[in-house]
């Protein structure tokens, strides 16, 4: 692990320095092996059944789309040549998401949304101490199960509000020269480090896991974290 890296969470003042667990979670919202990593980090947490401290780290993986988006098929060519490139991929990434309880309905997507807004909402809920990853939970399912544009205003302010931010606070994070530098910032320290893609996840300051891994993965890789010895990181093939 980078000695950056290593320093992301020191420099998270926000860190519970008490917890047995700590778990820094990098991700992006456009990441449907974020939405997979994410439900297999919940189960490992609940089968350690010990205190664990949780925070989400932004990283955009296309800050170069349009802040309105992108339409999908314009996405997938540039990216992957044609759409039908990618369709094994999805359709392998179907059926691993049932297995999370994941209803993938990439068929319901339209636009592949610029997720900056994603992340200065995902700030302000980190400082309001909202659970963030329900929220962030929320903010996958609404893209990737549901379809709807999470780079809309309108469709941000929704899911903030069943987490108890109000539509003018919302609105406020959203347009805060403030909170999109802080994002930004936390952004650029993660990319100084060298990881190229997510999810990812430094677990005690100390542990990088790298990649959708299976629950019995990351269940060992706390435990190294916690109490072992061994390599500074895990990692998997992905496609981002």
């Amino acid at each position: 692990m980078s000695e950056t890296l290593s320093n992301i969470a020191r420099s998270n003042d926000r860190v519970a320095p008490n917890a047995s667990l700590h778990v820094e979670v990098i991700a992006d919202f456009v990441c449907p092996f974020c939405f997979l990593g994410k439900r297999r980090l919940d189960e490992a947490l609940k089968a350690v059944k010990g205190p664990s401290d949780v925070h989400w780290y932004p990283y955009q993986l296309n800050p170069e789309i349009p802040a309105d988006g992108q339409p999908l098929d314009d996405f997938l060519t540039r990216r992957f040549s044609s759409p039908a490139n990618v369709e094994p991929v999805l359709k392998h990434l179907t059926e691993e998401g049932k297995a999370a309880g994941i209803d993938f309905r990439f068929d319901k997507i339209r636009r592949v949304p610029n997720t900056l807004a994603v992340h200065q909402l995902m700030e302000l809920a980190e400082t309001r101490e909202v659970d963030q990853s329900s929220l962030a939970d929320d903010l996958l399912k609404a893209f990737f199960e549901e379809g709807r544009n999470i780079g809309d205003r309108g469709e941000l302010i929704d899911v903030a509000a069943t987490h108890g931010i109000s539509a003018g606070d919302a609105n406020k994070a959203i347009d805060s020269d403030e909170i999109r530098q802080q994002v930004l910032t936390r952004e650029a320290r993660v990319r100084s480090s060298g990881l190229a893609g997510v999810p990812g996840y430094l677990l005690n300051r100390r542990l990088l896991v790298v990649g959708a891994q299976n629950t019995d993965a990351i269940v060992s890789a706390f435990d190294r974290a916690m109490f072992g010895e061994g390599a500074d990181s895990v990692g998997s093939p992905a496609l981002h």
